[in-house]
């Protein structure tokens, strides 16, 4: 029996089973690819948010640092990752955290493009971070209206949501901006506002700094009375005992004592200094700063006595600070009141000290002010000539002064021209005595020729005013004048006008014990006793009092993370 192997071919049925068993079914290979691609997509695009999670970490940490440059490279790399996502969540995120980072670094236009990146279109308005960020770049570009009214825009959004504490840094800045266009009124609104926002959020601090500026504006405004502002003051104050932060109660303490003096309550506001000085220990700035006022409140008083030590430890430490023009405001505060306790050897030195300081500051205001009141203390010792000088030098930096008028000038030509002729009388030959076998020689006898008194108050001045000089004649009128360039055209500053805010009626043209000098910005007003500026703790962009943001941030423009 024949047998035979049997072969299939390729053909048979048989052979097609098998081999379609171990292939794929139709398609199933492509969908497999389109798995595996997603999946790829995927975890790339996982490590591409995790790599922007990074650098938006990174410029965060650079911030909080203060490295705002290192910040934007950051912001910038993580939205260049993100436009590699396609995914337009994520990078108008990344698009709103690096203009925001660009206003903190000082460049306000290219912020500003790329926050309205950030969100276009009328879904924008309903943003309140984006709103508050927009409205600091408007105000850094000196924008103050379209700025204001982001602020109140972002202010009622964050109220809608139930977010105080950003409604009080909403309003921080809203009023901010109402001081940059002298809307005193509505400045006080906003720091009102604030306070009762920051209230509602339990942060005390905040409302306490918040008061303390409303009370500080307040005076600044003629629609507030002196009652208003106290029980503003008032309430702040009560407010301190949830502060802890030594820096930021020395602070408060400091500049509403300001605010109580430039109501001419000098009491409230010594009280409010010696509470300043423990928190200011550790804090050489700040405690120079709480001496000086101190002092000059002291002086403002009538407490000389009190105020010397207060004017010599705050004008040493102003040295070792190396501020000089302060150091000088000190010494002129020092001169004065050694002046009223009879001391006019350390009074004159204490002039000249100021005067120095002056004039390295080139404070051409204040140079007038230190020689006019050198000048007298130099006439209460008798040495007219000296005086004559002193005068003659503040003629000279009189024509360096801004925004001046001619009362000044006139005042300084009448005591020069005083001075001049009491110079005159002392330095007059005296008679021969006559031989005894002569009759006398009769001369009269002039009381006006008395020089002046010693004891005579810094705010009299010398010649006939007091009897104590002969009418000046015209020569010596035109002597003094003579000594002005530019004559009668030029005008002085007025020292005499009222310390801005103050509540006083018209004022004397002649230098007051108590008179303020509150404000560095405006120039001295009517006194030898000076209050410092308030303490600004300057936020990045702003020169303006307190920072809007809570005290542990660094930076005031608002920030997210991506996801």
């Amino acid at each position: 029996m024949n047998t035979s192997t049997c072969r299939r071919r390729p053909g048979d049925s048989s052979s097609s089973s098998i081999m379609a068993s171990d292939a794929s079914p139709p398609g199933e290979d492509e969908e497999k690819r389109r798995r595996r691609k997603k999946r790829k997509e995927e975890r790339k695009m996982e490590v591409e948010v995790e790599d922007i999670e990074e650098l938006t970490s990174a410029g965060h940490r650079a911030l909080q640092e203060g490295r705002s440059q290192d910040a934007v490279s950051c912001f910038n790399s993580a939205l260049q990752a993100a436009q590699q996502l396609q995914d337009g969540r994520v990078q108008r995120a990344c698009s709103f955290n690096l203009g925001a980072a660009y206003v903190e670094a000082g460049r306000p236009q290219k912020g500003l493009d790329f926050l309205q990146q950030a969100q276009p279109g009328p879904k924008a308005d309903r943003l309140p971070d984006l709103q508050f960020n927009l409205g600091l770049a408007h105000n850094a570009l000196g924008q103050s209206q379209e700025a204001a009214a982001d602020f109140l825009q972002a202010a009622q959004l964050y109220r809608s949501q139930g977010d105080g504490g950003s409604e009080g840094d909403a309003c921080m800045e809203l009023s901010r901006c109402y001081i940059r266009t002298q809307d005193w009124s509505l400045a006080v609104e906003g720091f009102l506002r604030a306070a009762e926002s920051y209230r509602v959020a339990a942060m005390l601090d905040s409302a306490a700094a918040a008061l303390k500026e409303a009370g500080s504006h307040m005076i600044q405004s003629d629609q507030f009375n002196q009652d208003d502002i106290i029980s503003v003051l008032t309430e702040c104050l009560s407010l301190t005992d949830s502060i802890t932060d030594p820096r930021i109660l020395g602070e408060l303490y400091l500049s509403v004592g300001v605010s109580y003096c430039r109501l001419r309550c000098f009491q409230e506001g010594v009280q409010c200094f010696e509470r300043a000085l423990g928190p200011s220990s550790q804090q050489p700035p700040l405690m120079a700063k709480v001496l000086h006022n101190m002092g000059a409140a002291l002086n403002s008083e009538g407490r000389f006595k009190d105020a010397v030590p207060y004017h010599r430890l705050a004008a040493g430490l102003y040295g070792s600070l190396g501020c000089r023009g302060d150091q000088a405001q000190c010494f002129s505060n020092l001169g004065f009141a050694c002046g009223r306790l009879g001391d006019e050897e350390e009074a004159a030195e204490s002039f000249i000290l100021a005067l120095q300081g002056f004039r390295d500051t080139e404070d051409h205001q204040a140079e007038v002010q230190v020689c006019e009141s050198l000048a007298e203390s130099y006439l209460r010792q008798r040495k007219q000539q000296k005086a004559v000088q002193l005068y003659k030098q503040a003629l000279s930096a009189l024509t360096h002064c801004q925004d001046s008028s001619g009362q000044v000038r006139d005042r300084l030509v009448e005591r020069l021209t005083a001075a001049l002729q009491q110079d005159q009388v002392t330095q007059r030959p005296r008679p021969l005595r006559p031989h005894p076998h002569y009759p006398p020689v009769s001369h009269p006898v002039r009381k006006s020729d008395v020089t002046q008194n010693p004891g005579r108050s810094s705010n009299q001045q010398p010649g006939r005013r007091r009897g104590e000089g002969p009418e000046p004649d015209a020569t010596h009128r035109q002597e003094a004048a003579g000594h002005f360039p530019g004559g009668g055209a030029t005008e002085a500053p007025d020292y005499m006008g009222v310390v801005p805010g103050s509540h006083s009626s018209e004022r004397s043209d002649t230098l007051q014990d108590g008179e303020l000098w509150s404000d560095r910005e405006n120039p001295p007003t009517d006194s030898e006793t000076s209050l410092v500026q308030e303490i600004q703790a300057p936020p990045p962009l702003s020169d303006d009092l307190t920072v809007a943001t809570p005290p542990a941030a660094r930076w005031r423009s608002r920030f997210c993370s991506v996801m």
